[in-house]
């Protein structure tokens, strides 16, 4: 038995934790979630998470929510596997930025467009655009292969799950640098094995009584 447990629906927002316990390189267990049965709304896992979203992990007895928040505990938790920036670290300050910046601007301003939502002023959203949000991406990602350069982290499972999702789905451009940055991170071994997890788990889910 691991004290590891990610709650995962295959696939789902969960595939990028996914890929980040493979990343760490630690013993874990899944407990895969039926969506379509609504398993995410029932009390059992509820008590997990009162969202009934997923991902959701717990270790040590310990329950965490939200993916990126997930991944910086990981990387934190974990270090070993070089993932994260300590906090004396003046990198600090921007991984942390790159780690949040994907739930809090990428995904809104995503949705907003795939939506075709009519958004409030720029000045009121915390996201601004879509424009804003591309452009402050492009720029970073000119800089080097991951966010901080030359250092690969948690931050760019986050960041690199979101342009590889909002690719797929149209929900922003794909442009040169976000192309060659999802190229760069589909050759991990890690992510790799993550993907290979989630169509075993989708191909069981298919079959009769699966």
């Amino acid at each position: 038995m691991t004290d590891l447990t990610l709650y995962h629906i295959s696939p789902s927002r969960s595939s990028i934790v996914l890929w980040m316990l493979e990343e760490i390189g630690e013993p874990y267990e899944v407990k895969l979630l039926d969506m379509k049965s609504g398993e995410n709304r029932q009390p059992a896992y509820l008590a997990v998470n009162p969202m009934g979203k997923v991902p959701a992990i717990r270790h040590n007895g310990v329950v965490i929510t939200e993916a990126a928040a997930i991944c910086c505990y990981l990387a934190d938790r974990f270090p070993a596997a070089a993932l994260n920036v300590p906090i004396e670290d003046a990198e600090r300050g921007p991984y942390l930025k790159w780690l949040f910046f994907g739930p809090s601007c990428i995904e809104p301003a995503m949705i907003d467009q795939m939506a075709k939502r009519e958004g409030m002023r720029i000045s009121a959203l915390g996201w601004g655009d879509l424009d804003s949000v591309v452009s402050v991406l492009r720029a970073a990602l000119a800089r080097g292969p991951y966010l901080l350069g030359e250092r690969f982290t948690a931050a760019d499972v986050v960041i690199g799950s979101g342009l590889r999702w909002g690719m797929m789905f149209k929900g922003i451009p794909p442009q040169p640098e976000f192309l060659d940055y999802t190229e760069r991170l589909a050759e991990r071994p890690a992510l790799k094995r993550a993907e290979a997890r989630d169509a075993a788990f989708q191909k069981e889910a298919a079959r009769p009584g699966g």
